[in-house]
């Protein structure tokens, strides 16, 4: 990538190798401080991209700018992009990431960011002396190249993930699948979520971190609506962790009415139901704006339940 002899400096970045750098630089970093703080190291000599990135977004969202503005000005900053790269798929270590609950799974994801990341180097290594042969052998990896997605396009395939689950017959199965599914989206959104654990045999679906709270979090796909006890048994949870513990109940069909109507003046908790998903899936609203809205509707009137529908979106 980086050779100069004649010819070479035409040589366009493939698109693909861009979607991997959105990858690598999304995974590498899970807390959005550690992000932003790497970002404005690498790019502390370009104060021209600094200022105009948005780091109110998500990792992802911040990340598919940066490499959009890159693409959109190849010719002057090729360099810097080739600089990215190569430093990035060069990481053997990811301090960030070995702090945080999920280190393991977190840690698999960004060294395979970076490894796909690596072979893209490798590939434009060659293009730069045999373009008809890198040419043809774009087919053969496509695979590789399924994940460099931006936001749009992740959260386009949550929303199909999310209609086969309706589908799938075995319901315990898709009950099983769809906390993984949820720790999807709220890794898209920054909700840096934690995955199930115990609790001196006290079962929590996970944890998810906004806007400086920390929620517990539980999952129900039921045949039917969540009832009153199971409410109830949730608030207990969450009140034990603490007079400032918050908690968010997801069922996808939904509360009973007297559930909702025994948590309508005080709650710990604030809900979210499959229609509510589908809002954030169809993009009409953003996951972290939606749990926003649902906590100040909670604190100003003590209710669990706010609908997406019954907001204006």
């Amino acid at each position: 990538m980086t050779d100069k002899r004649p010819g070479t400096a035409n040589k366009k970045i493939h698109p693909d190798a861009y979607g991997a750098l959105i990858e690598a630089l999304t995974t590498i970093n899970w807390n959005k401080l550690a992000y932003q703080q790497d970002i404005r190291r690498r790019l502390r000599d370009y104060p021209e991209l600094l200022t105009r990135l948005d780091f109110t977004t998500t990792k992802r969202e911040t990340s598919t700018q940066l490499v959009s503005m890159l693409m959109n000005d190849e010719k002057r900053y090729r360099d810097l992009t080739v600089e990215l790269m190569t430093d990035i798929s060069r990481l053997d270590s990811f301090p960030n990431l070995a702090k945080q609950v999920d280190a393991e799974d977190l840690l698999t994801q960004a060294r395979a960011a970076v490894s796909n990341l690596l072979k893209w180097v490798g590939r434009h290594a060659e293009i730069a002396e045999e373009r008809e042969k890198f040419s043809a052998e774009l087919a053969a990896h496509r695979e590789e190249a399924n994940r460099t997605r931006d936001f749009a396009e992740v959260l386009n395939e949550l929303r199909q993930e999310f209609l086969q689950l309706h589908g799938m017959m075995n319901r315990q199965q898709a009950g099983r699948d769809f906390e993984g599914f949820l720790y999807r989206l709220f890794t898209l959104f920054d909700l840096e979520p934690t995955l199930a654990y115990n609790l001196k045999g006290e079962q929590i679906d996970g944890a998810i971190y906004h806007d400086t709270n920390h929620y517990v979090v539980e999952a129900k796909w039921l045949s039917g609506t969540v009832e009153a006890e199971q409410m109830t048994n949730f608030d207990g949870k969450v009140k034990r962790k603490g007079k400032n513990a918050l908690g968010l109940l997801v069922s996808v069909n939904g509360f009973s009415e007297g559930g909702r109507d025994i948590f309508k003046r005080g709650t710990s908790f604030i809900t979210m139901d499959g229609t509510d998903l589908f809002c954030v899936l169809e993009g009409r609203i953003r996951l972290d704006a939606l749990i926003a809205r649902k906590l100040e509707h909670a604190s100003r009137t003590g209710d669990c339940f706010l609908p997406a529908s019954a907001m204006r979106l």
